[in-house]
């Protein structure tokens, strides 16, 4: 791969001319100009993703940009306005950790800072040939490394990381132009193309899953069950008054009824699009570490072997799920 873009002009009177240029230069700073740029046009970074987040701040930072693709997984976008350091990959990763354990409803607060739509409806919008009601959003992330030259050590260690161990990264090479009539240009390279790096996407960085239930004591239960339901965020309250109680209430619970239930309480705008709370739901209720779930709700794969449905309470279990109502 070639770590940096030389490009010459072609004079009136046939002479090629090296175009030398840079940003800073000619006064284009990266905050101010770069990230502009990329962030009207996300297409030069990447064909598929669409930008939900800018300065965007993480544990350790303010990531540059923050997108998505259409297949739900997160993209974070480092950008340098010269050459891109061996450390930027530290850094994206640290990034990557922290975003991993971001669910729907953090991102659409970033989604809705940004572009004005929460997630479901931007992504909606922006992808509508996805399959939708397959998606579940950032099982993976993606890392895009963007600069105008590439230090040796960063570009092998991003294909060892690619080749070796299917991390989902890439690194985009910049060329900025301004020609002798004042035009200004951006080119572009990448160290893979996209469709290779698709081919990687959903290897790596993805959530630990699991149908299997705990084993724990009523009291352990009890416990575990309390502390979760102390996020107040979306989806875990609405395992707690949709999931709950309607198992609580009746003896099988499908997603039709799970549905109606969120626009009944407003969790949804309409059923058409209570797709993305479902599917978070249901990813909520998969999750290895949410075992405590699985042990006081149970459900199958009556349709499809990715569509949780028939939820039902385990009977031992209803004063526990009364009292947590309560």
């Amino acid at each position: 791969m070639a770590s940096e873009i030389e490009v010459w002009q072609i004079g009136t009177d046939g002479k090629l001319k090296v175009v030398q240029t840079t940003l800073a230069a000619n006064n284009r700073t990266e905050p101010e100009h770069l990230e502009s740029w990329l962030s009207s046009n996300p297409t030069l970074i990447s064909k598929d993703i669409r930008l939900i987040g800018r300065q965007v701040v993480t544990k350790t930072g303010e990531l540059d940009l923050l997108a998505i693709d259409s297949a739900g997984n997160l993209v974070i976008v480092e950008l340098k306005r010269d050459k891109l350091p061996r450390e930027a990959l530290a850094q994206a990763i640290d990034y990557a950790s922290d975003l991993s354990t971001w669910d729907v409803d953090r991102l659409s607060e970033e989604c809705q800072k940004f572009n004005s739509q929460s997630l479901e409806e931007f992504f909606g919008e922006q992808f509508p040939n996805a399959k939708i009601d397959e998606v579940v959003f950032n099982t993976t992330q993606r890392i895009i490394l963007v600069g105008f030259r590439v230090e040796e050590a960063l570009q092998r260690m991003v294909e060892w990381l690619f080749d070796k161990y299917s991390v989902v990264i890439n690194v985009v090479t910049l060329k900025y132009i301004r020609t002798d009539s004042g035009e200004e240009l951006l080119a572009r390279t990448t160290i893979f193309s996209e469709e290779a790096e698709k081919s990687k996407t959903g290897k790596k960085f993805q959530l630990a899953m699991s149908d299997e239930p705990a084993t724990y004591d009523a009291e352990t239960l009890k416990q575990k069950l309390l502390t979760y339901f102390k996020d107040t965020r979306k989806v875990p309250q609405a395992i707690r008054t949709v999931i709950f109680r309607l198992c609580y209430d009746n003896k099988v619970v499908t997603r039709d009824m799970i549905k109606k239930e969120l626009v009944k309480q407003e969790l949804s705008p309409d059923i058409q699009k209570s797709f993305t709370m479902v599917s978070n739901i249901s990813t909520q209720m998969g999750l290895e570490k949410n075992d405590f779930l699985r042990q006081v709700i149970q459900y199958s794969y009556p349709v499809y072997e990715w569509e949780k449905d028939n939820y039902q309470l385990v009977p031992e279990y209803k004063e526990v799920v009364k009292e947590i109502l309560a």
